[in-house]
């Protein structure tokens, strides 16, 4: 083998290499992409579908019974919950936890007022690469996200999210 073709070789092996590692790289969706439920099965045995969540904001968040950032989030969503009660706003909190047994007790134990659910792997695909735990989105009407924040977002940030249905 001559070194023209070894160079040839190495080429085509790195370009083979190159193509198949930028394809699966799961890209992270983002304000402007769509986030649609089509059917989401909560810890307590509610059927979330798009028809129940049609003319609805969404805020979805992505979060971990092990992540302190996490319940201090879920602490402020509950009063975001409390303060747009019978609005046209729905709170979901899709858990990364791998033991789905670990939400009842902390949803019961700490008071989650909202859906709670674990992460389906079609959500998983939708969402794509997280930077982290807790990560939240807002999800217009036409399942447009129109806001991602990723992080602990402080209270006042949480409450403000009121504003999407006044």
């Amino acid at each position: 083998m001559t070194t023209r073709n070894i160079k040839k070789i190495v080429v085509q092996w790195f370009l083979l290499f190159s193509i198949t590692a930028l394809s699966s790289v799961a890209t992270a969706i983002e304000v402007g992409d769509s986030l649609i439920i089509d059917h989401l099965e909560t810890i307590d045995g509610q059927v979330l579908t798009r028809e129940s969540l049609k003319d609805k904001y969404l805020v979805v968040q992505v979060w971990a019974t092990w992540c302190p950032y996490c319940h201090r989030q879920n602490l402020n969503l509950i009063e975001l919950a409390n303060r747009t009660k019978g609005k046209p706003l729905e709170i979901i909190a899709l858990s990364v936890d791998r033991n789905p047994a670990l939400l009842p007790p902390y949803a019961l134990k700490h008071g989650l007022n909202f859906p709670v659910a674990m992460m389906t792997p079609a959500l998983n695909k939708a969402i794509g690469k997280r930077r982290g735990v807790p990560e939240l989105y807002v999800v217009d009407p036409t399942g447009k996200v129109v806001q991602k924040d990723w992080g602990e977002m402080i209270d006042l940030d949480v409450y403000d999210l009121a504003d999407y249905v006044k």
